[in-house]
């Protein structure tokens, strides 16, 4: 009885919280099939918002810029992350700590306080141009901690004799690189590659301190929301968002249990 009685509290604990934490998103998502001003009066199922919204040249150079920025500098990020995450996992374990902690200064650091940064670095370095570069330079560095951290603890699971064993084989260390290491890392790369993704779209200190030329989607509803208020149209283009992220999380599910599957199989 105490075990049932228990079970039926954790259910109800975890319906409680799960509605209480994505109540709102659903109600966001609901109402964006409405053309009506206020979410709780229902005009009847539309695509008016959604219309609307890709009509609108501001929103489409907006979400334009945030996919540009966000893919270029995730590659980017992937691309260090992991060369880094195989530095760090080859050196002595004094070392390895030290370096580890340096790169995870940018998650730990207030937003505000690496913007700043950037800022005055930028204003230093003035042949960086402003807009698309120091967007991508920025987001490239506070991303790349994220993939070096999906890397690693994928990199200490691997056999350390792999990457010997492509080298006796023939194969130069770039070659090993890619061919041995790099396939049996690739879950860990794409985590850290959406990883990087999300925090790429969702930026808004850093974007807004180091590019006046250029508006990603989290500065458009900054301004949108502190000058003209609650847009409809906002509903729609969070519920885009939304979707985005949700297709791509669900991508690399995918992906990552096939891989599973097939390691399983041999």
């Amino acid at each position: 009885m105490r075990k049932n009685k228990s079970k039926i509290v954790s259910v109800v604990f975890i319906i409680v919280m799960a509605l209480l934490v994505y109540m709102p998103t659903l109600l966001l998502i609901v109402y964006s099939f409405t053309p009506s001003k206020t979410i709780g009066s229902w005009n009847g199922f539309s695509f008016e918002l959604y219309k609307t919204m890709f009509q609108d040249a501001e929103i489409m150079t907006a979400l334009l810029n945030t996919l540009i920025v966000g893919l270029v500098a995730s590659l980017l990020a992937g691309l260090i992350g992991v060369i880094t995450a195989i530095g760090i996992h080859s050196m002595k374990k004094s070392g390895r700590k030290l370096l580890d902690g340096i790169t995870q200064i940018t998650m730990v650091n207030a937003d505000i306080v690496t913007a700043a940064a950037f800022m005055m670095f930028f204003i230093l370095v003035k042949f960086i141009p402003d807009g698309y570069a120091t967007l991508i330079l920025s987001h490239t560095v506070i991303c790349t901690p994220y993939v070096i951290m999906s890397v690693l603890p994928k990199l200490s699971q691997l056999d350390p004799n792999v990457y010997e064993a492509g080298l006796d084989l023939g194969a130069t260390p770039v070659k090993t690189l890619f061919k041995v290491m790099v396939p049996q890392l690739l879950p860990a790369i794409l985590s850290g590659f959406a990883l990087a993704f999300t925090i790429s779209l969702d930026d808004f200190t850093i974007s807004t301190f180091v590019s006046s030329s250029v508006d990603t989607i989290p500065q458009y509803l900054y301004n949108k929301l502190k000058f003209k208020g609650v847009m409809p149209v906002l509903r729609a283009l969070s519920t885009l968002i939304l979707v985005v992220a949700f297709v791509i999380l669900i991508t690399i599910n995918v992906v990552q249990n096939k891989k599973s599957k097939q390691k399983t199989l041999f």
